[in-house]
């Protein structure tokens, strides 16, 4: 197909943070998929001729372009919605916006520009029923995935025990120090953290060469009232761990909920034959037999006790990260997401062997 790509090249339109997740994971995708894209990176592209003018170019292209699809990522209120309809408008084509953060950003952003699509993607599975109460109903219910194009297998030897990739925004700073009072050394990548920002090429390695890759899902929320109620629970927890007294108040921290949101990370880590251990999410069971094909936590004792298992049983943890390798390839591809949503829209691509890309 011929795709109108609108979305930020850099990681939050900020070019020394490297490239977004977009660009890495969609963008990457639909290229070594054959479709052939016209890339709008709106951010930059305001930036440079501000917000009505780059409004204006959208438009152009599309109505000179003709593109089957103009696949979207929003980020805030860069794009214009009456631009948006115009565009789906045009009897060739075909807009679709992929919501990324509907767990919470539904109320307040999702649903004033949903409307001015033809189709959208959410990855909440509880945001169907939300925008069918707002009389919309070309919401298609997708996932995260792996880009195996860029995530993969690599013959490298295990080098680390424990990592974590990630800022250490909510409580994660937190979590990583308790982890490290109790004896496991965990080592950290990201913004904030000694060790810096990975690149993906770094990330993809350090995947490949953890024993355990932990992904601290709910971590990052700002839910933290939530967490008080089992501070009792974790003082306790800690208490049996460190063999000693631990002011539960300093303890707050990860009990886990099923209504935390499935991140890329859930299928980037076993997709590059990695063991993960997670937070319980939205329907992760949907995806992955827990407990066999990646393993979860239910609060910081259960984490402490399952990484400590999991070191000291080598074999079990290496089937464990295989079968989550393999499910991934045959399931959770960002391949095997584009083309059920390409064909629930009524959309097919044309020229499989065809690979090129231009700049709007």
């Amino acid at each position: 197909m011929r795709i109108l790509y609108v979305a930020m090249r850099y990681d939050y339109g900020r070019p020394e943070q490297g490239d977004s997740f977009e660009h890495g994971n969609f963008y990457d995708s639909l290229r070594n998929l054959g479709h052939e894209i016209i890339y709008f990176d709106f951010m930059s592209l305001q930036e440079q001729l501000g917000r009505p003018a780059m409004n204006r170019r959208l438009l152009e292209i599309a109505r000179s372009e003709r593109p089957d699809l103009m696949f979207c990522v929003l980020f805030r209120d860069e794009l214009d919605r009456d631009t948006i309809r115009q565009i789906s408008e045009i009897p060739e084509t075909t807009t679709l916006n992929w919501f990324c953060d509907d767990h919470w950003r539904f109320d307040h952003f999702s649903r004033h520009w949903a409307p001015s699509f033809n189709w959208v993607v959410t990855t909440d599975s509880a945001a169907v029923a939300k925008y069918a109460s707002i009389g919309y109903d070309h919401v298609i219910q997708s996932q995260w995935a792996c880009n195996h194009f860029q995530y993969r297998k690599l013959d490298l030897p295990i080098l680390h025990e424990v990592t974590f990739v990630g800022k250490p925004h909510g409580i994660r700073r937190e979590i990583i120090q308790m982890l490290r009072r109790c004896g496991i050394h965990v080592r950290v990548w990201g913004h904030g953290w000694g060790n810096g920002r990975a690149t993906q090429e770094q990330m993809i390695e350090i995947f490949n060469q953890s024993r355990i890759n932990l992904n601290l899902s709910n971590a990052s929320t700002h839910r933290r009232h939530k967490w008080q109620r089992a501070l009792d629970h974790a003082g306790h927890q800690i208490n049996r761990i460190l063999g000693r007294q631990v002011n539960p108040a300093r303890v707050n921290l990860l009990t886990t909920s099923a209504t935390d949101q499935i991140k890329g990370r859930n299928f980037e880590i076993p997709g590059c034959g990695g063991l993960l251990l997670t937070g319980a999410a939205d329907n992760l069971g949907d995806y992955f037999h827990l407990g066999q094909e990646v393993v979860t936590y239910r609060d910081f004792g259960s984490l402490v006790d399952q990484i400590r298992y999991y070191l000291s049983n080598e074999a079990e943890c290496a089937q464990i990260a295989e079968a989550g390798y393999r499910r991934t390839l045959n399931e959770h591809t960002y391949a095997h997401r584009f083309r059920e949503i390409f064909e629930q829209i009524g959309l097919q691509q044309r020229n499989p062997e065809h690979t090129s890309s231009h700049a709007a």
